[in-house]
């Protein structure tokens, strides 16, 4: 009875011991082949987007600009020229002390020794004032006056007289067209003030 038992047992089991391992073998081989044929069977992943390109910076147009026109370019500050001044005077000394005078006020000076030299000298060249001295050699300062005062080109000069003697005072003052008589030691202030005046009214 064992004997027929084992038997029909080895009939059940046979089968069953050799159906499962097929099936896990099946099992496994099968588990995989979805797999690849998922792959196989995806479709191609589609190429990436163009990515389109970064739109350019926007620059705003330039406004336009008005042509820039230059100021009027003043013209250079030219300084006006000094007056000038003839000195007369025999002495050497008074020639000196006028010339150191009248140039440190910013006077152009001329000096002259005598009427002569001073008819030759406005010859050549003008000038605001005439200062003098009366009582010189060759060619005094009244002759001198009145060689000015006789001339179309030196009519219209003042004429200052500087003298050192009371009596030559008395006669100048018969002398027409004098703008000033100064006795010598003169007042610096004084005679400067009045030639300012004097160099301005010509130049006008």
């Amino acid at each position: 009875m064992l004997n027929e038992l084992s038997d029909g047992l080895s009939s059940y089991l046979l089968p069953f011991l050799i159906a499962v391992p097929l099936a896990l073998v099946v099992y496994f081989i099968t588990g995989r082949r979805p797999d690849d044929g998922e792959r196989r069977e995806r479709p191609p992943a589609s190429p990436p987007a163009p990515v389109a390109p970064a739109p350019a910076p926007v620059v705003a147009a330039p406004r336009p600009v008005a042509p820039s026109v230059a100021p009027p370019v003043a013209p250079p500050n030219v300084a006006a020229a000094p007056a000038s001044l003839l000195l007369v005077d025999d002495s050497a000394v008074a020639r000196a002390k006028l010339g150191k005078l009248f140039e440190g006020a910013g006077y152009r000076v001329t000096l002259a020794k005598d009427g002569d030299d001073a008819l030759e000298v406005l010859s050549r060249e003008r000038f605001q004032v005439l200062i003098t001295d009366l009582e010189m050699p060759n060619k005094d300062g009244f002759e001198l006056i009145a060689a000015v005062q006789g001339s179309i080109e030196t009519e219209d000069m003042p004429v200052i007289a500087i003298t050192g003697h009371d009596e030559m005072s008395a006669r100048v003052h018969q002398v027409q067209g004098l703008y000033g008589i100064f006795k010598k030691p003169w007042n610096d202030r004084e005679l400067l003030k009045r030639v300012e005046t004097l160099a301005t009214l010509r130049k006008a």
